[in-house]
């Protein structure tokens, strides 16, 4: 299908206005999205980044006030807006232009590696590329960098073949969109489960009032959506908020549905949990005070979800099976292996810096256990080769990575994970508890602590920095939300482990055990 991007822009008062898009000619849904000040289209920069979440004015809570002026200027959020910026910025570096952007099929202009819909292996290694360089910017810790939701949004455009002909489906909506986020390097967050009430597989919420955001009318306009929706890392802090819904055990029509609005939507709030910044000192928090992603509720007081930005909705058999036979898994697994690497690769760094710092590199079980980290690692670049290596064309007709191989990855990382974090603090004993601030560093007790705290291979002050780092990753409040956040991430372990069971293809193994003991017969 060819697209046309139309100059025409529809202009309000409001910050807000309106991208026409021609579709071959025909003049199909609008999109309502912020106020775009560029001059042209396609991969933005940082600042551009940063000016348009002020323009939103998005209905942001924290600690139990609304957020008054910019964004980009609040304690809890200017440094990851700053972190942010700088990854796209990274898409105008001359050195890596080519790698982190392409030439949009409708405009020409530049467009994010990540919107890349891959037709080839070489395609998916582009991808992979692009990846690794916003993943090893942030040493893998910002685990919704944009390219992740971007690839989420962009297998969805991949599967709408899925969604043809099917009842209360709009796949045209979900690829003029998919469009749209591309040309304008749109950002998004995203809510895909319910509060917490009941998590038996067999809980009907009959309250009242929702809880769980569900349809509650529909109108010209759209569906009217009200209740609330977990858990949105950088709630607010996006262009865009990407919600998905449906249950994989009993169906309730009124809780299925897929779409994006803009984050300043009327009636759309954000309220954040508290903040796990330690402080603002990169020598006391050198992680927290620089990546700290707040997570949020997703409150919906009866907003209006226009029909050009809905997906699908109260479809029996769509809304439960629209994650597991699209290629979302294929794509969304694929960007966070790579940024896991990434992660594991600088644990490893931190780990071995530790024991030269102390020097106990010699015993042998700190050998052991740092051939822990490292086999971990190799094990996860060893089932991203091959995943890659083993791609084929899906039924859609797209380049798609192995998905048994990613599975087996995804299953992999929650637990290894969780034991490298124990891997440091173990290096580490004692000496990660004892640790002094910047500020005793620049007091009279200084050559106090470069006496008593240097080690066999650094002075004091480098020794409690690497230590510091090392405890920020492991123990502080930020460190602890990243252990919790990668052992969730794709969802509980043990469904997970259940799905590669349920999926992977046993059956030529257990022919060849038949054959061995002539059972075919």
């Amino acid at each position: 299908m060819e697209f046309i991007i139309s100059p025409l822009l529809v202009l309000s008062c409001h910050p807000l206005h309106m991208l026409c898009i021609c579709i071959n000619g025909y003049v199909g849904r609008s999109f309502e999205s912020l106020h775009l000040r560029s001059e042209h289209m396609g991969a933005i920069k940082g600042a551009d980044y940063i000016n348009r979440i002020n323009q939103l004015k998005n209905e942001v809570w924290f600690d139990g006030k609304k957020v008054e002026g910019l964004l980009s200027e609040f304690p809890a959020f200017k440094e990851l807006l700053r972190i942010k910026a700088s990854l796209y910025d990274l898409q105008h570096d001359p050195k890596i232009k080519d790698e982190m952007t392409f030439a949009s099929p409708v405009s020409g202009e530049r467009v994010g590696m990540s919107y890349l819909q891959p037709k080839t292996k070489e395609d998916i290694k582009k991808r992979r590329k692009m990846i690794e360089h916003w993943a090893r910017h942030t040493n893998g810790i910002l685990g919704r960098s944009p390219d992740y939701l971007n690839t989420v949004l962009m297998s969805f455009a991949s599967s709408t073949s899925f969604l043809e002909g099917k009842e209360n489906c709009f796949p045209e909506n979900v690829q003029a969109f998919f469009e749209f986020a591309r040309e304008n390097d749109l950002t998004f967050t995203h809510t895909f489960i319910s509060p917490q009430v009941n998590r038996s597989p067999y809980y009907i919420e009959k309250t009242e009032q929702p809880i769980a955001a569900k349809i509650v009318g529909e109108t010209e306009e759209g569906l009217i959506i009200k209740g609330a929706r977990l858990l949105a890392t950088q709630g607010g802090l996006t262009d865009e908020v990407l919600v998905v819904s449906g249950s994989k055990f009993l169906f309730n029509e009124d809780e299925t549905f897929a779409f994006a609005i803009p984050s300043n939507t009327k009636g759309l709030k954000f309220i954040c949990r508290d903040t796990f910044i330690g402080g603002n000192s990169s020598f006391d928090h050198p992680l927290s005070s620089k990546y700290e992603e707040i997570d949020s509720t997703v409150v919906f007081d009866n907003v209006v979800v226009p029909w050009e930005r809905v997906f699908y909705y109260k479809n029996e058999s769509v809304g439960p099976n629209f994650l597991t036979q699209s290629s979302f898994h294929h794509f969304a697994k694929h960007q966070a292996i790579i940024r896991q690497i990434a992660k594991t690769e600088f644990l490893l760094g931190i780990a071995e810096l530790l024991t030269k710092t102390i020097n106990v590199s010699d015993f042998q079980h700190i050998q052991e256990k740092m051939s822990e980290i490292i086999i971990g690692l190799e094990t996860m670049k060893a089932l991203l080769d091959k995943a890659e290596n083993n791609a084929a064309l899906n039924d859609f007709g797209y380049m798609c990575p192995d998905i048994h191989s990613l599975r087996v990855a995804g299953c992999i990382f929650p637990k290894v994970y969780p034991r490298f974090v124990e891997i440091i603090q173990i290096i580490g004993a004692s000496g990660m508890i004892n640790l002094p601030t910047e500020q005793a560093f620049q007091s009279a007790i200084k050559p106090d602590l470069d006496q008593y705290l240097q080690a066999a291979n650094n002075n004091a002050e480098n020794r409690v920095k690497i230590f510091r780092l090392a405890w920020d990753i492991t123990m502080s409040a930020f460190g602890t939300r990243q252990t919790q956040y990668e052992r969730y991430f794709f969802g509980d372990p043990i469904s997970l482990s259940s799905e590669l069971y349920k999926t992977y293809p046993k059956q030529p193994y257990v022919e060849k055990v038949n054959e061995f003991l002539n059972l075919n017969k």
